[in-house]
């Protein structure tokens, strides 16, 4: 089990009693038998009991509809289309497909309805610790308020890149809260996390498994500084590298050997997760992610005891972009034949074609297995999520140096993430011009033999190369979107079915039980 919120009992007794009524008249006995206000002495772990509040909204990332599905439902990697067995369900991934959703569709509200949520238990947290409620020393206040200002930081990030324009809840007040710019959650997530870094702690063990430490915090700097030209209008190429650097010299992480262990059940042990978000099939169950992309008979390949749904697959576009020899299309995707477990014999075959979204067959599609499925899953996995991982880090920082000039060094960091995924090691090289060069995706919307039917925009992509990277090294991990709209493929390019709807898409609508509920809030632009 890797869990960091079972609550300890002595914390629950204490914050839901205050402290044990005895059946004795004497107040002033003194008790040796049950825990007191007075006696109660908080170990460290009724610390971590405290804050986890703050990181169980976070399991919604792989939940239903969710962060997951927000990033790439949206982009160009995975596409949900309409299944004999169903999937249209009202046209809800059409229109993230087209990018034609609008203020009532639940991928982006449940998006801002989690972000809210852990940033009111936050706020919840923080301003029992500043009251004294809470019976702990001013050392330990001072280091939960640091990282609960932290994760809260890191919500923002999350609502700075996906609604722009977002409250700022600081605390608890009777006040309707009042509507930021973009560039003010902006300035407030880069404030926050420079003011908490120099208080969170450097430790690299079990006992932070699942928390932001200081290392988490320069990477979630790191990403905001990369993302700060599309959210401010002014890059900050350098400030990202800085960041990044600081968990290099630190020397606490490193590549994994092996790319397939970052995502197996048991990856708490891999060396190059920073953050992760623990999930667990009993006391965790938010993932459901590998139900929605595997086939109902993919029940007997894996001898799973749920029975999936069978709905997302990979872009045909996408799975074609691989290069030959690049162990990560077989690390990351269910392609061919598929296997009974029992009898090893061939129980359907998945093919990389999809003639639309309208309509395609169960088999049409390559799976994605990125996420290891044990024998006898059920409808929620166990395997950790990689928030942030060590590979991000070195590829922010060979962005960094690409956007200022410096492509030579880039690509020997490039070379070296490649490395683990090619076994001719010529094959892994690439050098600074090939990473400044267009991308190889074919991009243009497809008609139902695979075949480009109408091209759209095909100007070059500036650094297209490193972009088709950062594609094939962190497919399926929640932020293709993202990566996308920095690089203006986003809002420029067709792919499969879609055709790009305007700059204003790069930003979601707020959701309209929101702007009802708050009078402040004034809808983004363009919807």
């Amino acid at each position: 089990m890797k869990m960091l919120n079972n609550i300890n009992f002595k914390i629950v007794l204490f914050l839901l009693f205050g402290f044990t009524i005895t059946g004795c008249t004497n107040l002033d006995e003194e008790v040796f038998s049950e825990i007191t206000e007075d006696s109660f002495v908080p170990a460290e772990e009724d610390i971590v009991a405290l804050s986890a509040s703050a990181y169980t909204p976070l399991r919604y990332i792989m939940g239903w509809q969710g962060l997951f599905d927000l990033q790439e439902e949206s982009a160009d990697i995975f596409v949900t289309p309409t299944r004999p067995n169903g999937w249209d369900d009202g046209g809800v991934y059409k229109r993230m497909h087209f990018h034609t959703w609008n203020e009532t569709q639940w991928q982006p509200r449940n998006t801002w309805i989690t972000c809210f949520n852990g940033i009111n238990n936050i706020n919840r947290v923080i301003s029992q610790l500043e009251s004294g409620d809470l019976p702990v020393s001013a050392e330990q206040a001072n280091a939960v308020i640091a990282e609960m200002r932290g994760v809260r930081a890191l919500y923002y990030s999350i609502l700075l890149d996906t609604h722009g324009n977002v409250p700022i809840l600081e605390d608890f007040s009777d006040e309707i809260p009042q509507q930021r710019s973009r560039q003010e959650v902006y300035d407030f997530v880069v404030s926050e996390l420079n003011s908490v870094i120099p208080e969170l702690t450097e430790t690299v063990d079990q006992s932070t498994y699942g928390r932001l430490t200081k290392w988490g915090t320069y990477q979630l700097l790191a990403r905001v500084y990369l993302n700060a030209e599309v959210y401010t209008g002014t890059a900050q190429w350098e400030k990202s590298l800085e960041a990044s650097n600081q968990i290099i010299n630190s020397g606490k992480y490193s590549l994994d050997s092996n790319y397939s262990n970052i995502f197996t059940t048991e990856n708490q042990n891999s060396p190059e997760i920073v953050f992760a978000v623990p999930y667990d099939y009993i006391y965790a169950t938010e993932w459901s992610q590998h139900m929605k992309m595997l086939l109902p008979s993919h029940r007997d390949v894996f001898n799973m005891q749920a029975q999936p749904w069978g709905g997302s697959s990979a872009n045909p576009q996408f799975i074609d972009s691989y290069e030959e020899g690049d162990l990560r299309l077989e690390n990351t995707w269910l392609m061919g034949d598929q296997l009974d477990a029992d009898t090893g014999e061939v129980l359907f075959t998945l093919i990389n074609e999809i003639p639309s979204i309208y309509e395609s067959d169960g088999t049409d599609g390559f799976r994605c297995k990125k996420y290891n499925i044990e024998a006898g899953a059920t409808g929620s996995l166990s395997n950790d999520f990689p928030y942030f991982r060590y590979t991000d880090v070195l590829m922010m920082k060979a962005e960094a140096l690409l956007r200022i000039g410096n492509s030579a060094e880039a690509a020997e960091i490039v070379s070296e993430v490649r490395s683990r995924s090619f076994d001719n090691p010529e094959v892994a090289t690439v050098t600074g011009e090939e990473l400044e060069g267009d991308t190889t995706f074919e991009y243009g919307t497809l008609d139902e033999n695979g075949n480009i039917e109408d091209p759209g925009d095909q100007s070059p992509v500036q650094y297209g190369r490193f972009l088709d990277e950062l594609g094939w090294e962190f497919a399926a991990e929640a932020r293709r979107r993202t990566d996308l709209i920095r690089f203006g493929v986003y809002q420029t390019k067709n792919w499969f079915n879609h055709v790009p709807q305007g700059d204003h898409t790069t930003l979601f609508p707020i959701g309209l039980e929101e702007l009802n509920t708050n009078t402040n809030l004034q809808q983004n632009p363009g919807y």
